[in-house]
């Protein structure tokens, strides 16, 4: 089987593509930018392998996209290329707007050529792949949890670009047919993180005695799922998901920031003991404008349809992604020292 993956060298992305060649045993076509936060350090396990190709291009560009489908004749589609940082949507949602719903209707309209003129087996067989976010369902109360059928709300210019491109998805399914399957997952930790999200900037900067920067009171709740245990719920359901389907896809692990903020300072603590306490250096900051309360998962479906479960606890797969961060020291520095150095996103204040 051969995959061609949008965004392969980001975060979520080199996760499925490390996956795909490396366990899986899939041909793998990586389609991605490079902007600031893909890597190709991220892919270093597998770059190497005949079974691996790298093509550096923009998902919006219809002519590279359509040249690539004609080329690498895919059987499967998994489109994560996108924008993904809240904080940087509100400082310039001009580049969600085009990556996520332009990038997605670019990819869409492409596929859908490609795949009408497939012959009869290849025609019913190939799937189009959205993975999305659960921030499109916008923010919850104490008790519910989002569902499939969870009316759409996004609150920040980051998820409402993925809902849009949520909707195009749809809409390609039911006008014209396109075999599509689109999941929604949780937030995501892990290894080779980019440290603009919560989880790798406590752990830099936990190492660097620099301050623990927590927006507002530190109560937002997120469910937190392992990258790797993402990875294999998608090839799950690209595989035996339903056409047309919508599947959840979280880690049963809901916890406010401030918790997650204190169990990394604990595990700092232990692994690299220093002269006091890392939850000294937690700051209380202004929270991100719009904030959502909480987000929570019910996983019902893609667990009842699919036999998926996540494999990691939060306490096993935080404890996995701080080692990870220890002994990949370089991985990271070259980020620090360069595209990213911890600074604070996302005040709204223009340029």
């Amino acid at each position: 089987m051969k995959v061609l993956v949008t965004g392969g060298a980001g975060f979520i992305g080199s996760a499925v593509v490390r996956l795909l060649v490396g366990e899986v045993g899939a041909e793998v076509v990586n389609l991605d930018a490079l902007t600031y936060a893909g890597n190709l350090d991220s892919l270093a396990p597998i770059a190497a392998n005949p079974r691996y190709r790298f093509v550096q291009g923009n998902i919006c560009d219809a002519k590279l996209v359509a040249d690539l489908f004609a080329a690498e004749q895919p059987d499967v589609v998994m489109h994560l290329a996108a924008e993904s940082h809240v904080d940087r949507s509100i400082d310039g949602p001009a580049a969600f707007i085009n990556t996520n719903v332009v990038g997605t209707y670019t990819m869409l309209d492409a596929a859908r050529a490609y795949w009408a003129a497939l012959p009869g087996q290849r025609k019913d067989a190939f799937r189009f792949h959205h993975i999305s976010t659960d921030e499109v369902y916008g923010s919850l109360g104490p008790d519910e949890k989002f569902t499939e059928t969870t009316r759409y709300a996004p609150n920040s210019p980051y998820s409402a670009s993925k809902a849009g491109s949520d909707h195009l998805v749809r809409a390609w399914h039911h006008t014209f047919g396109l075999p599509v399957v689109t999941t929604n997952c949780s937030n995501n930790y892990g290894p080779y993180h980019f440290p603009e999200k919560l989880v790798p900037l406590m752990i830099l900067n936990g190492l660097e005695g620099k301050p623990l920067p927590v927006y507002g009171n530190g109560l937002n709740v997120r469910d937190w799922l392992f990258v790797e245990d993402h990875a294999r719920a998608l090839w799950q359901c690209v595989t035996r998901g339903r056409v047309g389907e919508v599947y959840n896809i979280g880690g049963e692990a809901e916890y406010p920031n401030i918790a997650v903020v204190h169990t990394i300072c604990d595990l700092l603590d232990e692994l690299v003991p220093g002269d006091t306490s890392r939850r000294e250096l937690i700051t209380y900051v202004k929270d991100r404008p719009g904030h959502d309360l909480r987000y929570a998962m019910d996983i019902t479906k893609i667990s009842t349809e699919l036999g998926w479960r996540p494999q990691e606890s939060f306490e096993t797969g935080l404890r996995k992604t701080v080692q990870w961060y220890l002994t990949n020291r370089e991985w990271w520095t070259k980020i620090r020292d360069g595209r990213y150095a911890g600074q604070r996103l996302g005040l709204g204040e223009k340029k």
